[in-house]
Order: C-alpha cells, then sequence, then structure tokens
C-alpha cells in the first residue's frame, strides 16, 4: 500500500510538472557534476567566483539546499549512475579491487547486478552521451575486450568523450579516450582547438553531440552526463581567466570566509541559528602570500571556465529549440579537497628553456602526474610554484578547502556536512512551473534520488533483470514531487559510509562518525554546522540510529576499516 501511495504521488506531481505547460513530451536530461568544489564556492550558493550561467539557472529554476553526495570521487559516480548506495554498486570504496578479501562491494567495478540510468533510459528510447570523468572501473589499461565491460559505451552510452581514470593534467590528460579508443590531443583529427584544455574540450563535445543528435534525430530524447573533472587538482588554467582573479585572494582566508557567509544569509542559506565553525587556517602565519592567493585565483578560474561552458551549452540548446524541454541538473561530487597533493615536495624551478626531448604528437600520456610537458618543459611541484601552467602540479590546500566548505566542518573523504553537502540546481521551462522558479528546497535528498527521478520523468521501466543478471532494486525515490513543491515521501533514512566515516540521517537528525571516533549526534534543523554534539544528552536516540545504520552496513556490504591494511588510492 505504501508503495502505490508514493507512486500516485508522483504520477500526479508529473501530471501537474507537464499539464501545466500543455506539453507532456518527455524531457532530454543534462546531469552536469564538477569534481572537489565546496558548498559555497559557485555564486547563487554564496561564492564570489564568477558563475552567471549557474546562477542563472539557479534563478530560473529550483535549488535544492540539503542534497548530498557520498564524500568522494568514484563512489559518488557510482551512487549517481545506478540509483544505489556505493556499495551495492561495487565501489565501496575507490577502483582498487578487493573483492577477493572483502566481497564484491569493494571489487572496484560498477556491478553487474547495476544497471545506469543511460542503459535504463534506453527503454524509453533516449540517445545516451557522456563527456568527461568515468572514474568507475579499475581497467584504465584495457588489454581485451573483456576488459571494456564497465567502459561507458559498455553500460548503455551511444557516444563517449573523457577520461577513464580519476585525475590528471588539464592540458594533456591521461586515458583520454573516444568511444573505446585512446586518443591523444594533437593527434585528434576530430578536435584540434587552438589551445587544448580540458574542460574546455569536455564543453564542447557536449554541445557537439546534442548538435549534431538534434540534426539526426530531431524528435529522440537524450541524456547527457557531463562529468567535469574541475577543480580537482591539479590547479591548472588557461591564463586569460586567471587574469580575472588577480588579487581577488589577497586579503586571505578569514576575509574571503566572511564575504560568503553574508551573501549566504542574503540568499537564504545560512540559518541565523547555526554557529559557524571555526576557521581553518591563519593568513597572517601564511609565508608565501602571493603563491597561496595564487592558488585560489587559479581554482576560481578552472570554476569560471567550466561556467562558460555552461553559457555554451544552454546557447546550444536555446539555438536547437531544445531549452524549455531540457532539465538540467547542476551538483558536485565531494566537498572541497583538503588533500595536499604537489603543496610539500621540493621546489623545483623552471629553465628558461625546455630541457627535455618535446614528445610526439601521438604520445597518448600515461600518468596521472605527466613527467615533461608535451613541449619538453619538467613537471614542477613543490611551495612557490605558482600554479596554473601546464608545467605546474599543485593543489590549492587545506585553508582554502575551508572557504570552498563555509560554513561546515571537514572536507572530501569525511561524512560531516563539508565533505557530503553538494549544491543541485535544476533548471526545466517546461517542467517546473513559474512560482517555484528561484525557489529553495530544503529537503534532504541524495545521488540515489536521481535515478528515480530520471526513470520517472522519462517513463522509463527499471528493470528487474538485465543483460541475464538479476537487478537491485533502486534505493532512491523521484524528485519530481519536491520541483513540483510538494512533499517526499522517502521511508528510509540516509546513509553513508567511506574508509571508515559513518553517517545516518532520519528527519533532521544526523549521527556521524569520523574514523576512528564515536558517533557524534546533531540536530541540523538548529546545528546543521554540527558544531553541538548531543550524542551524550540523547544516548537512546544514538542506540536507535545506531542500530538503523548497522543493519544497513550489513545489507549492503560494508566492512571494517581498514579492509586489508591497503593504501587508500588518493584521487
Amino acid at each position: 500500500m505504501k508503495t502505490f501511495i508514493h507512486l500516485s504521488i508522483v504520477l500526479w506531481s508529473i501530471g501537474f510538472l507537464t499539464s501545466s505547460f500543455g506539453d507532456e513530451r518527455v524531457p532530454n536530461i543534462i546531469l552536469i557534476m564538477t569534481d572537489d568544489v565546496g558548498y559555497s564556492d559557485i555564486g547563487c550558493y554564496g561564492g564570489e567566483i564568477n558563475t552567471p550561467n549557474l546562477d542563472a539557472l539557479a534563478q530560473g529554476g529550483v535549488r535544492f539546499t540539503q542534497f548530498y553526495n557520498t564524500a568522494r570521487c568514484c563512489p559518488t559516480r557510482a551512487s549517481l549512475l545506478t540509483g544505489l548506495y556505493a556499495h551495492q554498486a561495487g565501489i565501496g570504496h575507490m577502483v582498487d579491487d578487493r573483492s577477493d578479501k572483502v566481497g564484491q562491494a569493494y571489487a572496484g567495478e560498477l556491478s553487474k547486478h547495476a544497471v545506469t540510468i543511460a542503459e535504463a533510459l534506453k527503454s524509453a528510447n533516449y540517445a545516451t552521451f557522456m563527456v568527461g570523468k568515468w572514474h568507475v572501473t579499475s581497467k584504465t589499461k584495457p588489454k581485451n575486450h573483456s576488459d571494456l565491460v564497465n567502459w561507458p559505451l559498455q553500460r548503455g552510452f551511444d557516444r563517449f568523450y573523457g577520461t577513464i581514470h580519476g585525475a590528471g593534467s588539464f592540458f594533456d590528460p591521461n586515458t583520454l579516450v573516444r568511444d573505446n579508443t585512446f586518443i591523444s590531443p594533437r593527434a585528434d583529427a576530430e578536435y584540434q582547438p587552438k589551445e587544448f584544455y580540458y574542460t574546455d574540450a569536455i564543453n564542447d563535445h557536449a554541445a557537439r553531440y546534442i548538435t549534431e543528435h538534434k540534426q539526426q534525430y530531431p524528435d529522440k530524447p537524450f541524456f547527457m552526463y557531463m562529468a567535469h573533472t574541475a577543480a580537482h587538482w591539479p590547479m591548472h588554467a588557461k591564463e586569460a581567466d586567471i587574469a580575472k582573479y588577480k588579487g581577488r585572494y589577497d586579503s586571505g582566508y578569514d576575509a574571503i570566509r566572511a564575504a560568503r557567509l553574508v551573501k549566504m544569509k542574503q540568499l537564504g542559506l545560512l540559518d541565523p541559528r547555526w554557529q559557524v565553525s571555526p576557521q581553518a587556517g591563519d593568513w597572517n602565519a601564511v609565508k608565501n602570500k602571493a603563491w597561496e592567493s595564487r592558488c585560489m585565483e587559479v581554482y576560481a578560474a578552472m570554476l569560471d571556465c567550466m561556467d562558460q561552458g555552461v553559457g555554451r551549452l544552454v546557447d546550444t540548446l536555446k539555438k536547437n529549440d531544445q531549452f524549455d524541454n531540457t532539465l538540467i541538473l547542476y551538483l558536485q561530487d565531494n566537498g572541497g579537497c583538503a588533500e595536499g597533493s604537489g603543496r610539500n615536495k621540493s621546489f623545483v624551478p623552471r629553465a628558461d628553456a625546455p630541457t627535455l626531448a618535446p614528445l610526439a604528437n601521438d604520445f597518448l600520456q600515461p600518468d596521472m602526474i605527466p613527467k615533461q610537458t608535451r613541449d619538453g618543459f619538467p613537471v614542477r611541484q613543490g611551495d612557490g610554484v605558482m600554479p596554473g601552467g601546464e608545467d605546474t602540479y599543485i593543489g590549492y590546500g587545506r585553508s582554502w578547502a575551508n572557504v570552498s566548505n563555509t560554513p561546515f566542518r571537514e572536507y572530501k573523504h569525511w561524512q560531516h556536512e563539508g565533505g557530503i553537502s553538494t549544491p543541485l540546481i535544476a533548471h526545466w521551462p517546461k517542467g517546473i512551473a513559474s512560482q517555484r522558479r528561484g525557489k529553495l528546497e530544503a529537503q534532504p535528498c541524495h545521488l540515489i534520488d536521481l535515478m528515480s527521478t530520471c526513470v520517472d520523468l522519462a517513463g522509463a521501466k527499471y528493470p528487474a533483470e538485465f543483460a541475464g543478471q538479476k537487478i537491485q532494486s533502486m534505493e532512491g525515490i523521484s524528485l519530481a514531487p519536491a520541483l513540483a513543491g510538494q512533499l517526499l515521501q522517502r521511508s528510509q533514512p540516509i546513509f553513508w559510509e567511506h574508509e571508515g566515516n559513518r553517517a545516518i540521517r532520519t528527519g533532521n537528525w544526523k549521527l556521524v562518525s569520523k574514523h576512528p571516533s564515536g558517533w557524534e549526534l546533531y540536530d541540523l534543523a538548529t546545528d546543521r554546522t554540527e558544531m553541538h554534539d548531543l550524542a551524550a544528552k540523547q544516548s537512546e536516540r544514538v542506540k536507535e540510529m545506531s542500530a538503523q545504520w548497522d543493519a544497513w552496513a550489513s545489507r549492503v556490504g560494508v566492512m571494517l576499516w581498514p579492509l586489508d591494511g591497503g593504501k587508500t588510492t588518493k584521487n
């Protein structure tokens, strides 16, 4: 009976959405995800970074204020693609195979008992495209056709341009692939821009695929998954974009964070009851302020460039008369990244001229961190190496990550709000009523809900079996009612686990643990910044919620951390 009631509400919501505009065609769907970006970085969530195109989508759509990811690259992508918790999808940690020791939840490959959104939408006659970062398979150097089983084209996508691996140079990315074939940026006969920059390449191919699809199949809907690597380390950007932010961050962490807090209050994103967590960095103690400022300037430039591409995508949709009936969803894979990639290594000076032999045009970059540029300059890391250029490889650091995650605690990896909170912008002129546009939506939602939403709005059929395999049931719920301003009917709590970091949210209550510490309890209605632990005062609630978490963990295959004493993948 509960399932029937939920289905009725969803169908009613869809009817409301479509009949309001007299157009019952299913929508095109575009999922845009950025990488290692904090909750407050983009303009419409409080940031000073120039993101006018995302801001416009937010103004014309709905902004979810309590949407959640999994706090890490691979698990987020697995969960987003399958509508399952990452452990059920086979990627309980990263893309390292530990299945022989701890089971299929840690196989490091998408499970054959899961379908992707692309596979599911095929039942509704959708064309399916993907551009950008895949990162849900360990087979980045396939030796035979069977190694491609979890590559995009083998998991439901008609066309793919992007990288199989999780990180790399923006000027010379490793594992760059078109469909099933590795390509070198300089030897790619289909795409030769004046300057190759991966973010532009992702955006350009997205627009191209949409235009070509419109020309060939004008009445066939499409699903597009755009997985940007911006703003994951290394801090690489084009000089013209970096120049926009010169001097912008010279005032330091506290000043930028304070300005964000003011803007977030104005936008209705910061409840005055929440005590803001302290800044995790002392600008006065920074010895090389010019270098530290430059790191954030480049980070901002990376997101600026990404947003420019969103603008080109919107222009393409409008030119093709597709904009009004396209649902665009924007989100982020985890919070800001506190990893110190390249920041603490020995400084390597740049020579006045190349010191290494140039690379051949058809050379395929094998390394996540290139040893040299295409023109022969060594790639440099270390305190004092000004980031941005292709001969550098540096992250922006813990203190700027704290600014990115304003007003929350912790970072990528952890299950406190700073690690798992992401914006979600939903824009769909034909499907979101005018009175809902520009509104904030505060109902808690999770990546597992995106599959359900896409299947629901596409009129697709989620399979019980696929390719001869039994398929696990979807874990999430459709967000269609929320788009219409209705209550979601979620019957289960939302759960998290990554590297022993655990959490469960039911209603406004969140139980969370940072490995190897014990449980903390927070009332997120009054304390979403997680500053006042109520675990000692509400031991019965802790007991009840921890038991729910244990039952979920057992069901999806969570194992104790560390799994086998192996190294943690850092990408």
